[in-house]
């Protein structure tokens, strides 16, 4: 029997039963689009991981850290530190730095604590100073008309995060996003902005130098008020407050024109976050809180922060992350893809009892063929055929429900902002759709397997005699 026959066939015996047929593969939908949609949260999630180790830097960058300088309000760090800092990050540890084998690239980075009055409002910033390079190398996603900040201006310009405006409040009342669900109004990219550099002497002189604000010493001597510096935002990161990018909470600006102004207003006078000797007095170098070291290959990343671990400096990789994190993934996917896979075998039990009793009531026509020649190889062929049909159509009817399941959850999780991702939460890359057919086909072929061996063995005189 040609296998055209054995199609026609098989297509045609489905299709006289079509109730049953579409209630089988109802099941094999439900199944097959359960599995896609549970692994493509967890690849999901993978992706937005991904997107964040790019932005910071890549699979070969390295973040070495010192001893604490500046003010961080918060802190993130992919992987691990690993190592002792015993020594502050200063230009003499960058040219160390860069003179080590396989560096490609080694910049220095400044965090620290300020503070953005704009009209009515007043907000806590975690200022970031890179260089130009580094800042390239953020990949950030920014508003049309924005441009990254010119080094060693006249004026300090930023670069905006879009989660910023909820670390803002009004005067007065000091109430923010958080108690009224309302941003600020203001528009950084056209209103005038005063920049504080350092929060801790903004509310010093706000209290009259009795009370520092977070992270500040108390201080009962009168203190001068801080320079307000008129700041521009030459560029603000795109998306909504329910957008997650790496680095959207933070401001950015460009490190040399930074270092420039607080070596001007503190002249003579330690900058806040600078070491300092135990007679309060500034050392001369000037530190910062860490920097950012590319290596030449992704090989050669283990073996550079070893070399900068023994300089007497703590360091962290993306490598690190990335390795602890796809094996927690793959856990989150396994575990994923087996709560789906229950739908999918509940769907081949379906399809085996279909067969069967397919079997069962064509048991004459089986007898029949038997007769006229038929091979029991192409007899198994045909139910096997039977079961597949059953499988691919269930495969693609799941996997067009998937995407349009997986566009729904996108679409409720505003794009996996609302679960603090920067991409959609839900991701079906077309292996998983392959593989999802594939499956869904062999599923239903196993399940039709039992049931074209009973065929095979059914006595042809037995089976012609039956009513």
């Amino acid at each position: 029997m040609r296998w055209i026959d054995l199609l026609r066939m098989s297509s045609g015996n489905l299709k006289k039963r079509k109730l049953r047929t579409f209630l089988t593969i109802l099941g094999v939908v439900i199944g097959t689009a359960s599995i896609v949609v549970m692994i493509s949260l967890g690849l999901g999630m993978q992706q937005s991981m991904y997107r964040q180790i790019e932005q910071a830097g890549g699979m070969t960058a390295i973040t070495v850290t010192g001893q604490d300088v500046g003010g961080s309000m918060y802190y993130m760090s992919y992987g691990s530190e690993e190592g002792e800092a015993t020594k502050y990050v200063t230009d003499d540890t960058i040219t160390e730095i860069e003179q080590l084998e396989h560096v490609k690239s080694a910049t220095p980075s400044l965090t620290m604590r300020s503070t953005v009055l704009s009209g009515n409002y007043y907000g806590d910033i975690q200022l970031v100073g890179m260089t130009p390079e580094e800042l390239e190398r953020q990949h950030m996603e920014l508003v049309e008309g924005s441009r990254l900040p010119e080094t060693n201006s006249a004026s300090l310009e930023l670069i905006i995060g879009n989660m910023v405006p909820m670390d803002f409040y009004e005067k007065g009342s000091n109430r923010g996003y958080w108690e009224t669900q309302q941003l600020p109004d203001i528009d950084f990219m056209k209103d005038p902005v005063f920049l504080i550099l350092s929060s801790d002497d903004y509310y010093n002189a706000q209290s009259g130098g009795n009370s520092g604000g977070f992270g500040s010493e108390g201080n009962t001597a009168p203190v001068k008020a801080p320079k307000k510096y008129v700041v521009q935002a030459s560029g603000m990161m795109s998306g909504g407050i329910e957008t997650y990018h790496n680095g959207s909470y933070e401001v950015y600006c460009d490190i040399w024109t930074l270092k420039s102004f607080l070596q001007k207003e503190y002249r003579g006078r330690a900058i806040p976050g600078q070491p300092k000797t135990q007679t309060g007095k500034p050392y001369k170098f000037f530190a910062y809180t860490n920097a950012m070291v590319q290596a030449d290959d992704i090989d050669h990343v283990e073996d550079l922060a070893a070399a900068i671990q023994e300089m007497g400096y703590r360091t962290s990789t993306n490598a690190e992350y990335l390795k602890s994190a796809q094996q927690e993934f793959a856990m989150i996917e396994a575990v994923l893809g087996g709560i789906g896979a229950v739908s999918l075998f509940v769907a081949a039990i379906g399809i085996a009892n279909t067969m069967m009793m397919s079997i069962y009531e064509r048991t004459k026509e089986i007898g029949v063929i038997k007769v006229l020649g038929c091979s029991l190889r192409n007899i198994k062929q045909m139910f096997l055929l039977e079961a597949a049909f059953i499988g691919f159509i269930g495969g693609v009817a799941g996997n067009i429900l998937s995407f349009a399941l997986s566009f729904a959850i996108n679409v409720v999780t505003a794009h996996g902002g609302a679960m603090g991702l920067d991409s959609d939460i839900s991701y079906i890359p077309v292996w998983l759709v392959a593989a999802s057919m594939g499956f869904a086909v062999l599923v239903g072929m196993v399940a039709g397997y039992f049931p074209a061996l009973r065929a095979m063995r059914l006595s042809p005189l037995a089976a012609i005699r039956n009513e």
